[in-house]
């Protein structure tokens, strides 16, 4: 078994873990079980959302993962003696050795390659982005070689008789990734399969031309893999029709069988895309012009609910606007907020609203891609809301006597005062922003039921639209082996 990670790590992780858990509504983990327990490897994965992806592998990978950092942050007083607790390895970039000859970065560069093949031949394992950088397309974009040769020098160093690393790609999925208090969804593969030519542990002396061709075959073959791992698409046009054909199809089997499947998992969800792509590509080769006709149908009934302001399953039933306690939840927050404003919402709105806006301008700002929005909203509000609460909680304390005065609930002591404040400011944060998505719901739940009295035609005739492209779509997917299982009220579970 591998050795449990150090405190420090484990300590960084449960903080990251508690920062993404903030962030994401829902962090749903598949298939840990494809990590193996013995041995190291290298883990590949895509990047389309900043410093997110790689905390969220950070902190739900089941084993101790090995990341590079900057050498120059080793040089830091406090910095470089954490990052050397949790094993980082320092890595020598070429814009970092100014004035060095090539011969001087190649060197270097192997350095940093020795260090994280070293972790993975005793067992580790390093988890890499091969593409290089992080972007905002539905597909990958170029991949490097690096993982391809950390792999094979790691096959290079390790001990006879030790097992042998495995490539394993991993899975990142959101739904909107910018948002906040969207869903994640983080799915370990298989290790990858190498066919024999590439199942191999390169001689110390094989020339570099050998192993640059060996090198950029095993990257072809992790694009291959991961292509599918990803659930790639060509453009963002085919990604949203995909998600239309996911949602179309739940939708009908739903309506069909009678049932309520309530609102998917986000597992679900990338299982469901998953079985839409298959059937799509594989198709798409076999009758290209079928799907040029559903997918023009497809667009065309997407257009159609986009313009009632409705979604599919929305054509069968009026929403729920909220259950019975969850409606009285937010009767008696409107009551509290509107007639009797008590301290707890009224701080929770005039602190964290300001603060809310401030961070969404820091994220427009700062961001120049949309794979930037979720990083910098999850690290600066890290910082901008606890200085927010502190800050008010500072002010209050000061301002004790005069609150009070207005607030009888609020102590006339000056720190007692400042602490409950900032309590509040906290709590109000959570209690508000609870109140605003139940507010939400109710918003849409009613608009849809006008809806669906008012358009009752074109409602009827979206629900026969949907039921013939999912008569279609079936008899297009005869025969694709497909992952997962249609249960009884229409959803999708791992089969």
């Amino acid at each position: 078994m591998a050795a449990p990670p150090p405190f420090a790590y484990r300590l960084i992780q449960r903080f990251f873990h508690f920062l993404t858990g903030l962030f994401f509504a829902e962090v749903e983990v598949s298939a840990p079980e494809h990590v193996p327990s013995d041995g190291g490897g290298v883990v590949v994965s895509w990047h389309p959302n900043g410093l997110v992806d790689p905390g969220l592998i950070l902190t739900r990978f089941p084993r101790q993962v090995v990341f590079g950092a900057r050498h120059g942050l080793f040089k830091w007083p406090i910095l470089g003696t954490l990052l050397r607790r949790v094993g980082t390895v320092p890595i020598f970039r070429a814009q970092d050795a100014k004035g060095s000859t090539d011969e001087e970065r190649r060197a270097q560069n192997a350095r940093s390659m020795d260090a994280l093949a070293a972790e993975v031949a005793r067992g580790s394992f390093s988890a890499l982005f091969p593409e290089g950088v992080s972007h905002d397309e539905p597909f990958l974009r170029e991949l490097k070689t690096g993982a391809a040769r950390l792999y094979y020098r790691a096959r290079q160093l390790q001990q006879s008789g030790a097992p042998t690393p495995v490539i394993l790609p991993v899975g990142l999925h959101y739904d909107e990734k910018c948002l906040f208090r969207s869903r994640a969804h983080v799915c370990f593969h298989p290790a990858i399969e190498l066919p024999a030519e590439l199942d191999v542990t390169p001689p110390e002396d094989e020339p570099d031309e050998v192993g640059r061709e060996r090198a950029r075959k095993l990257t072809e073959e992790i694009e291959r893999n991961l292509t599918d791992v990803i659930h790639a698409t060509e453009d963002w046009d085919t990604h949203r029709v995909l998600h239309r054909g996911r949602k179309l199809v739940r939708a009908e089997r739903a309506a069909r069988a009678g049932a309520d499947p309530g609102k998917p998992r986000i597992d679900e969800r990338s299982l469901g895309f998953q079985r839409v792509r298959l059937a799509y590509y594989a198709t798409l080769k076999s009758n290209p012009e079928l799907v040029a006709t559903l997918r023009k149908r497809v667009e065309s009934y997407d257009d159609d609910l986009r313009a009632l302001g409705i979604d599919d399953h929305e054509l069968d039933r009026d929403p729920k606007i909220v259950r019975i306690s969850m409606a009285a939840i937010l009767a008696l927050q409107v009551l509290l907020v509107f007639l009797l404003l008590p301290p707890i919402l009224v701080v929770g709105y005039l602190v964290n609203l300001p603060a809310a806006f401030g961070l969404w301008v820091i994220a427009m700002i700062g961001s120049k891609l949309d794979k930037d929005v979720a990083t910098v909203k999850m690290l600066g509000g890290m910082v901008l809301f606890p200085v927010t609460w502190t800050g008010v909680g500072v002010l209050a304390a000061f301002l004790h006597a005069p609150l009070h005065a207005q607030f009888p609930s609020i102590p006339d002591q000056s720190v007692a005062a400042g602490v409950l404040v900032a309590v509040l400011a906290a709590v109000g944060a959570v209690v508000a922003l609870r109140w605003l998505r139940l507010a939400g719901e109710t918003a849409r739940a009613v608009r849809v039921r006008f809806t669906r009295i008012r358009r009752q035609r074109a409602i009827d005739r979206l629900r026969g639209e949907r039921g013939a492209i999912f008569d279609h779509l079936m008899k297009a997917a005869e025969g694709i082996d497909l992952p997962g299982a249609v249960a009884s009220d229409g959803s999708i579970q791992t089969g």
